[in-house]
């Protein structure tokens, strides 16, 4: 039985450690990165004491899903307000949480997404400006 509970604890941490993002450890680390790597940028700027912020990250950015497809295809960066993080001023929005698709040379690519997004909205989200950064990047494929 204590072999049983040992193995349903370790599951149930790997399962919790798994659904995290692999959040880049500032912006310009990250953008570097995403140089490097040729990706497309997620950036959120965010506040722990804000209560949209506090359920994207709970509920959208825990979904395994969400995490797999940002941590293939995206550099993930989050600013934190309250943490005196950087934010460019020109990606300054008023109202958390912001959330922006970069090319990795800090353009955004389209308008910031204000406010919490459910995580079938934000996959969509994610497909698109997949399926825009890869037709910049290699131009329209003919028939």
């Amino acid at each position: 039985m204590r072999k049983f509970l040992i193995y349903i604890v370790l599951a149930f941490a790997t399962t919790a450690m798994a659904a995290n993002i692999s959040w880049a450890k500032d912006y310009e680390s990250g953008m570097k990165l995403a140089k490097a790597q040729n990706k497309p940028v997620l950036f959120v700027v965010s506040r722990d004491t804000c209560k949209y912020c506090v359920i994207l990250k709970d509920t959208t950015f825990k979904d395994k899903t969400v995490v797999k497809a940002l941590d293939r295809d995206y550099v993930s960066i989050i600013a934190q307000v309250d943490e005196h993080d950087y934010i460019p001023k020109e990606l300054y929005a008023p109202g958390l949480p912001t959330i922006w698709f970069l090319l990795p040379d800090g353009t955004p690519m389209f308008q910031p997404i204000m406010g919490m997004v459910k995580s079938k909205d934000f996959l969509e989200a994610l497909a698109t400006v997949k399926t825009e950064f890869d037709t910049l990047n290699k131009g329209v494929k003919t028939k």
